[in-house]
């Protein structure tokens, strides 16, 4: 359980790294169409950003079905920390508070 706290904090810190460099260093302003630009500008770079939409989107679905079906308060905490923060936070702590509550289950 410990594992998926130390992935959602690694999930914060990392891409938060990045993205912070990438808006220190980059003359373009940041907005949503640039990100996914600049996402999809080469072959190696579509096939991450692609591969982290569709596995994103697979999560997500997972998540809400199992937040409704574990009863788990706040639903919507994790849904906006995938898009305020990053999925690679989001998730993680997604499947840490859903150990805890099986555990109380």
């Amino acid at each position: 359980m410990i594992f998926f706290l130390v992935c959602s904090l690694t999930g914060l810190v990392v891409p938060w790294y990045y993205n912070i460099q990438h808006m220190l260093l980059s003359p373009i302003a940041p907005s949503v169409a640039e990100y996914f630009r600049q996402g999809t500008a080469t072959p190696l770079a579509a096939s991450l950003t692609w591969d982290l939409l569709i596995g994103a989107t697979a999560a997500t679905t997972f998540m809400m079905i199992e937040i409704r079906r574990l009863n788990m308060k706040f639903w919507w905490l994790y849904l906006v920390a995938t898009f305020l923060f990053a999925f690679a936070c989001a998730f993680p702590f997604f499947l840490f508070m859903r150990e805890r509550r099986l555990q109380k289950i």
